[in-house]
């Protein structure tokens, strides 16, 4: 019904952003990654998907229409839904999640809040003659590298109105806290939102 809005950025949370879009400010649900795109009083479009349930109308919102695509095709599978879907883009590129189905890497896909290996296993098993062409890389690697994160956090962070030196500072405080494999970015945006907070 909404494919997608072109308009101007009229606020930003730490899960949505609202676009104005001819008087209208249209409230959408989008990933850490997207949200780090959007400045406030600028002008953008968002690819977007309106999910429709008995008590609620929700837009999901997208930086392009592949990642729109890949938000669609995963809940196509059973037991996945809107948020979830979300999650695993907020985890992965569209790239990375097309690799991790067409090579069965059940790993990356845990990665993913809220997916098992059964889950995992199942969406393997029902979207591998779904997903399309896959990009081959020069080391077939899927998803965010541990060295990628920071900078997607600082983004973030000024994009939600913090100034870069205070989104630097939260960026070092939570990376003295990553101990072993690298959390997603999400849980990572929000330790970050967390510690700002005490500071405002």
């Amino acid at each position: 019904m909404i494919a997608s809005l072109r308009g101007v950025v009229a606020a930003l949370g730490s899960q949505q952003a609202v676009i104005e879009v001819g008087g209208v400010g249209m409230a959408v649900q989008c990933a850490p990654g997207t949200l780090a795109g959007l400045r406030l009083g600028e002008s953008t479009r968002l690819a977007t998907s309106l999910v429709v349930r008995e008590d609620s109308l929700t837009l999901y919102g997208f930086a392009d229409d592949d990642e729109k695509q890949i938000f669609e095709l995963l809940q196509s599978a059973s037991g996945v839904g809107p948020r979830l879907a979300q999650a695993v883009l907020a985890v992965h590129t569209p790239d990375a999640v097309r690799k991790a189905i067409a090579n069965a890497d059940t790993a990356a896909l845990t990665r993913v809040p809220g997916i098992g290996k059964k889950g995992a296993e199942r969406l393997v098993l029902e979207l591998r003659d779904k997903i399309g062409p896959v990009a081959v890389g020069p080391d077939g690697a899927a998803g965010v590298t541990a060295g990628a994160w920071p900078e997607q956090v600082r983004q973030a962070l000024v994009g939600l109105g913090w100034s870069a030196g205070q989104a630097d500072q939260a960026v070092t405080a939570v990376a003295e806290t990553v101990d072993g494999p690298t959390p997603p970015v999400p849980v990572l945006l929000k330790q970050a939102i967390r510690l700002l907070g005490r500071t405002r």
